[in-house]
């Protein structure tokens, strides 16, 4: 898997690119600003966008969606229990002071364990309500496992939930019942900050002990 984070936009949300090197055909995760480098990437390295996927639809990690579609053609993805926070992503941004396009149409509506194919790889989607009632997570299984964690899962951390929509129970029980769950071993990239594991956080997350 080829593999590109960075962080984007007005509040640093990780933005990643992942793609198949065969095919080369790519999924862009969280496109929250900064479009222009998110597409410079892609044709730097020769990619067809297949999905523009988002963990969730706070403004900081929507607001280049708009332009990453308009240049890749790719497909804007997200859980439909996130679609009023979508709609709403102009107020959203004068709330924190930010300006930003109307989003275009949601193309494809992900479902919990949908697996969606990128080239010959594939990523599967986690349904992990808490940070918003939408929140998604993508695992992509490789060589190595990988979890885009959004705003679910921090490095010590886990997401705000005193924002539209949040629950501290539910995200709690996301992150205990679903994505504590998985290997060990899995490489966590989250919506902000840096890297951590799974078995990391299983030990050392003060919120989850």
């Amino acid at each position: 898997m080829l593999l590109e984070s960075f962080p984007v936009g007005p509040l640093q949300c990780n933005c990643s690119i992942i793609a198949c090197p065969e095919t080369k055909e790519a999924a862009v995760i969280d496109p929250g600003g900064d479009a222009d480098e998110i597409v410079k990437l892609v044709k730097q390295h020769g990619l067809t966008v297949k999905y523009i996927l988002h963990t969730h639809a706070h403004f900081d990690h929507i607001m280049g969606s708009r332009a990453v579609k308009e240049a890749t053609g790719g497909k804007i993805c997200l859980h439909k229990e996130d679609q009023w926070l979508y709609d709403n992503l102009a107020k959203q941004g004068q709330l924190f002071g930010f300006e930003s396009d109307e989003p275009l149409p949601v193309d494809v509506y992900l479902e919990d364990e949908q697996e969606l194919a990128i080239g010959k790889g594939k990523a599967s989607v986690i349904h992990t309500p808490g940070h918003t009632p939408g929140s998604l997570c993508f695992e992509h299984s490789d060589k190595d496992n990988v979890l885009f964690a959004g705003d679910t899962l921090f490095h010590r951390s886990i997401g705000r939930t005193d924002l539209w929509g949040g629950s501290f129970e539910q995200i709690i029980q996301s992150i205990s019942e679903r994505l504590f769950k998985l290997d060990d071993s899995t490489r966590v990239i989250p919506g902000h900050g840096p890297d951590t594991d799974i078995w990391s956080e299983k030990r050392e997350n003060p919120f989850l002990k």
